[in-house]
């Protein structure tokens, strides 16, 4: 190794942040073990790499005894005055051992040692950029496929879209540009491993976050969320302000807010209902797009007793119950639905 070797290591250090000297100190761990296993010696060797010119010496480390027992580990007195007339019993003396091709093994070493730890860094570095990100709202592309699992490529790194985070009823092409909602980001061996979704109700949250405005700002806030991923979604939404519409705000001109979440979730119909702190009033609001006659509510049991007109009990109960389910998830009620002919 010689001096552009050192200056590489310091052109590491101030692209990639890896310190020099823990560089340098990894690289002579290590061809402690190279020298070991190409010498196949007993002795105990030290490694010096000079820091200026980048020169790697080996050196034997005996300690100095009056009787020698095993010549691989100790050195006589007498000997090691040779060396180091001040020595005395019991000193380790560092004998220079380098062997004559041992430059070649040390280069080698060198490069694999470098090329570890800065994928190592460079792993710790995207660590520590999503580590505390869960919950946030990331675009990608979709790259490529692993076993059932959708791999999705955000730039810096790669991202892992699990069957059960996906939505049943989308279609994942290379190529495909997706918003994603960070679940989980942990760390692992082979580097970080980063988990998101497609199908979380937490998605539709910072959709709108980033549609609207109003909720961004916290003016309009989502109170809760009730999801069945690709189908259909309620969003309860309420105005700190009152002259603010929530349910205005978040369909937008046109509808084009909430125009804009459908999209991105390839045609997932959304219904944003005015959240209200009177429950009946909620879960009349919660069944839209039914019209509600009456709500009767029984707070011990949380059981609300619904009556809808005859026309409108299939629209309330919705194709396979979705709408009643939605809306007894969204605001925490159990609902019956009934209409005056069979109530």
């Amino acid at each position: 190794m010689n001096i552009e070797f050192i200056e590489a290591l310091d052109q590491i250090e101030k692209e990639k942040g890896i310190s020099k000297e823990i560089l340098l100190e990894a690289i002579e761990a290590a061809l402690v073990s190279a020298y070991k296993k190409n010498y196949g010696t007993a002795q105990n060797v030290k490694i010096n790499i000079d820091r200026a010119t980048g020169e790697v010496k080996v050196f034997s480390q005996k300690t100095v005894k009056e009787e020698v027992k095993d010549p691989l580990l100790e050195i006589s007195l007498v000997d090691a005055k040779k060396i180091n007339p001040l020595v005395k019993i019991g000193d380790i003396i560092s004998i220079e051992v380098t062997p004559q091709k041992f430059g070649r093994i040390a280069a080698q070493t060198a490069k694999q040692v470098v090329m570890q730890r800065i994928k190592e860094a460079e792993r710790n570095i995207i660590y520590e950029e999503f580590a505390g990100r869960e919950t946030d709202l990331v675009t990608g592309t979709v790259q490529r496929f692993d076993k059932k699992n959708v791999i999705i490529d955000l730039g810096k790194t790669e991202v892992i879209l699990p069957p059960n985070e996906q939505i049943p009823t989308e279609t994942y092409t290379p190529g495909d540009r997706l918003k994603v909602y960070i679940l989980e980001v942990r760390k692992t061996t082979k580097g970080p491993v980063i988990v998101v979704s497609r199908s979380h109700p937490g998605l539709i949250k910072r959709l709108f976050e980033l549609e609207v405005p109003e909720i961004y700002e916290g003016i309009v806030e989502i109170k809760s969320i009730a999801r069945e991923a690709g189908s259909r979604t309620k969003v309860a939404v309420h105005s700190r302000d009152e002259n603010v519409d929530p349910v205005g705000a978040c369909v937008g001109p046109k509808g084009a807010r909430v125009q804009a979440v459908v999209e991105e979730l390839k045609g997932e119909k959304i219904d944003i209902i005015k959240w209200s702190k009177n429950a009946a009033e909620y879960i009349s609001n919660a069944l839209s797009p039914a019209k509600v006659i009456n709500v009767e509510i029984e707070e011990d049991s949380k059981i609300a007793r619904v009556l809808v007109p005859e026309h409108q009990l299939s629209l309330a109960i919705g194709k396979e119950g979705q709408n009643a389910r939605l809306a007894a998830k969204l605001t925490g009620w159990k609902i019956d639905i009934k209409s005056p002919k069979n109530g």
